[in-house]
């Protein structure tokens, strides 16, 4: 029997890329000949996280959708150049099975992967399906969900639907977050509130904490900061911290975020699907500003579900500046103030995560190769 083929598609964001990441990490844990291969966008969030695992990858021209005259058409010329070179791709190979992860990128990696009879599995971890998944779900043989809440989008659908959680990497299965305190070189003796806006950066949140610094530094006594700020904000965002006294380290990127959840007391941050993930994996209390400006306010949802479960309170990300900090300002002072609700919303995140979710899916993908 000739090596499996493990086609990942889909790319564009840290929230398409890690699940898929995590899945190919199991795969070669228990299939060491598996070959691994990622249909990515040419986004540079997608070089730079794939860059480090060592798996082989293409990146396709493919665009979003949109129904203007000049960007359809350019929608259609990137789609049908990504669709040639992702067949190409994939016809060379004799035993095979894709993975659409999401994003405007896996369509034609899908379509692909359909045309030439191969096997196509979806990954959905939003609650509510994106575009192109629900798409892609006509061609699937089973789809991997997060949430229970999911299924219904699929129901129609003849693809089996399974509810495994949200695909993590390796890593948040056994953090050590005494490694993201030696390498950040933070205080040991300091509680740690983490700032961050997912792989890209959050500006609102960005000026949100800026213009709380003053009122932070109440608590340089006993807390520091780690602000993640987004590569092209850090140098901005840097200077903006300034003379304030609080302890800070502020930083473009960072890609160890197990260890750097794990050490962190509370956490400030978008609600995608994978940050709610390792919020709850990792133990770590979370104030999430859901992304405002989706159609379908999917970030809202996610949040809801650590919302309703204790383990994070929800501040919405309002237009008015002054009103989104204060806002904020109502809940974090509250939790950097009270270490017992910390503690509870710790236990919280412990028993709703679910760190199996990648060994699960990988443990199906490889069982069809059999």
């Amino acid at each position: 029997m000739g090596d499996k083929y493990f086609f990942f598609a889909g790319g564009g964001t840290g929230g398409h890329i890690y699940p898929a990441v995590a899945v190919a990490e199991q795969i070669v844990k228990i299939q060491p000949r598996a070959k691994i291969h990622f249909f990515c966008s040419s986004r540079s969030i997608d070089e730079q996280i794939l860059g480090r695992t060592g798996f082989e990858y293409t990146q396709l021209a493919a665009k979003g959708f949109s129904v203007r005259p000049g960007k359809l058409i350019d929608f259609c010329i990137s789609f049908l150049a990504s669709y040639k070179i992702a067949k190409e791709v994939i016809v060379k190979s004799k035993d095979a099975v894709v993975i659409g992860v999401g994003g405007f990128v896996s369509g034609p990696a899908c379509l692909a992967a359909h045309k030439c009879k191969v096997p196509i599995m979806l990954l959905n971890v939003d609650i509510v399906p994106g575009r192109a998944n629900k798409i892609i779900s006509r061609w699937a043989d089973e789809i991997f969900v997060q949430f229970e809440e999911t299924m219904q989008y699929f129901a129609h659908k003849s693809a089996k639907v399974s509810v495994v959680g949200c695909p993590l990497r390796s890593s948040f299965g056994n953090p050590e977050p005494n490694k993201a305190i030696e390498q950040l070189r933070l205080e040991k003796d300091k509680k740690t509130l983490l700032i961050t806006g997912a792989s890209s950066g959050s500006e609102n949140i960005n000026r949100a904490i800026c213009s709380l610094l003053g009122k932070l530094d109440a608590f340089a006594d006993n807390w520091q900061i780690v602000h993640l700020a987004g590569v092209s904000n850090y140098e901005k965002i840097k200077s903006e911290y300034g003379d304030a006294k609080i302890g800070h380290t502020v930083l473009g990127y960072f890609d160890d975020m197990a260890n750097l959840l794990a050490a962190a007391d509370l956490v400030i941050g978008r609600s995608g699907a994978v940050s709610v993930a390792e919020f709850a994996a990792a133990g770590t209390p979370s104030i999430c500003m859901p992304y405002p400006y989706h159609r379908d306010r999917h970030q809202y949802l996610n949040a809801g579900k650590l919302v309703e479960a204790g383990a994070a309170v929800m501040v919405d990300d309002l237009p008015d500046e002054k009103g989104r900090a204060e806002r904020l300002w109502e809940e974090l002072e509250e939790l950097m103030k009270d270490e017992k609700k910390r503690q509870k919303m710790k236990r919280s995140c412990e028993a709703i995560a679910k760190k199996d979710a990648s060994l699960k899916v990988a443990e199906k993908l490889v069982e069809m190769s059999r």
